[in-house]
C-alpha cells in the first residue's frame, strides 16, 4: 500500500472505535451513525488489506494488526496534537526549536555544558530535551522525532549514516571518602591494589576505559558495585562504599560540602562526550554552532 492511498479520517475512526471499544460509542462521540462508521473502516481494512478488528464478547477487540496501527494511530494524532500546539506559538517565526536526546548515561552537568553554545545565538532558542537509551534516541534521530543526540561515545548501532562530532573532553579523577581518601592516596597509583571501587555498568565506555587503564598499571580492584545510573554510583560514592571515577568537569559538584575527596588521576584516561545528528539538520543554525562550518 503507498502512503498517499492512507486515508487519514477513516484511520481516526479506527482509533476511536479502538479506544472505545464499541461501533456504538464511538459513532456517538463522532456524530456518525454507527453503520456508516462502519463501512469507513470496512474500506481502511480493505485498503490496508488487514483485518483490524474481531468480536469480543458483546464488543470489538483488536487483532494483532490491529494492535499494530493502534500503535501507529497512537504516535500519529500525538503528533498531529504537537503541531497544532507549535502552529499556535505566537513567537514561533522569532524561536530556534530544537529537540535534544539525551542519552542517560550522561551526567546532567555535561549535558548542560554541550549545549550551553546553542544560547550564545542571537535568535531564542526552545529547548525540548529527552532522556533515553542511546540507541532509541539514535532511531528516532534517524526518523526526524529529534534534531540532536548527545552521548558519551563515539558511535553505536544505528550511526552509521549521522553526523558525529566531539564537544568535550575531560581527564579523569578518582574520589572517596575522607578515610578512603587516607588509605589509598599515599603511593598512588599502587596502592589501589586491592581497593574496593564503583564502577559503571560494562555497557558505559568509561567503564573499559579504566578497566584498560587499571590493567597497565597491573592493578587488581575490588568492584564493590555497578551502576546503570551515574547519580545512583555517586550516591554509593558518597555514601563511603567505594573509590569512584568522575570527569575533571564535575569535580567542584563532587567535592561541594567535603563528603568525598579526590584521591588521585586516572592518568592517560579522557572522558569524550558526543553530539549527533542527521545530516540534513546541518543547516540548522544550532547545529552550525556545534558542528562547525561544513565542506
Amino acid at each position: 500500500m503507498k502512503l498517499n492511498e492512507l486515508n487519514y479520517h477513516h484511520l481516526r475512526y479506527f482509533w476511536m472505535v479502538a479506544k472505545t471499544g464499541s461501533l456504538t460509542a464511538a459513532a456517538d462521540q463522532l456524530g456518525l451513525r454507527a453503520q456508516t462508521l462502519s463501512s469507513q473502516i470496512s474500506q481502511l481494512e480493505q485498503s490496508l488489506g488487514r483485518s483490524l478488528f474481531q468480536p469480543v464478547g458483546r464488543g470489538l477487540g483488536l487483532t494483532e494488526a490491529g494492535r499494530v496501527a493502534l500503535r501507529y494511530a497512537d504516535q500519529i494524532f500525538q503528533l498531529g496534537e504537537q503541531l497544532a500546539e507549535t502552529m499556535d506559538d505566537e513567537q514561533l517565526d522569532l524561536t530556534l526549536r530544537l529537540s535534544v536526546g539525551i542519552a542517560d548515561a550522561l551526567p546532567k552537568t555535561v549535558s548542560f555544558h554541550m549545549i550551553e553554545p546553542v544560547f550564545q545565538l542571537e535568535r531564542p532558542v526552545r529547548l525540548v530535551c529527552t532522556e533515553g537509551r542511546f540507541e532509541a534516541l539514535c532511531a528516532e534521530l534517524v526518523q526526524h522525532q529529534l534534531d540532536l543526540v548527545l552521548a558519551e561515545r563515539p558511535g553505536g548501532q544505528g550511526t552509521a549514516h549521522l553526523r558525529v562530532a566531539r564537544l568535550l573532553s575531560y581527564p579523569v579523577r578518582l574520589f572517596g571518602s575522607p578515610a578512603l581518601r587516607d588509605q589509598y592516596q599515599a603511593g598512588f597509583p599502587a596502592s589501589l591494589q586491592g581497593a574496593p571501587f564503583l564502577m559503571p555498568s560494562r555497557n558505559n565506555v568509561l567503564r573499559l576505559k579504566l578497566e584498560q587503564w587499571l590493567e597497565q598499571e597491573s592493578l587488581s580492584v575490588r568492584v564493590v558495585g555497578e551502576f546503570d545510573d551515574l547519580a545512583l554510583l555517586d550516591t554509593f560514592g558518597r555514601a563511603g562504599l567505594g573509590l569512584f571515577a568522575v570527569p575533571a568537569l564535575l569535580t567542584a559538584d563532587v567535592v561541594r560540602d567535603g563528603v568525598v575527596e579526590h584521591v588521585g588521576d586516572a592518568t592517560g584516561v579522557m572522558e569524550d562526550y558526543y553530539a549527533f545528528t542527521h545530516p540534513r539538520n546541518l543547516e540548522h543554525p544550532a547545529m552550525k554552532k556545534l558542528f562547525g562550518p561544513q565542506p
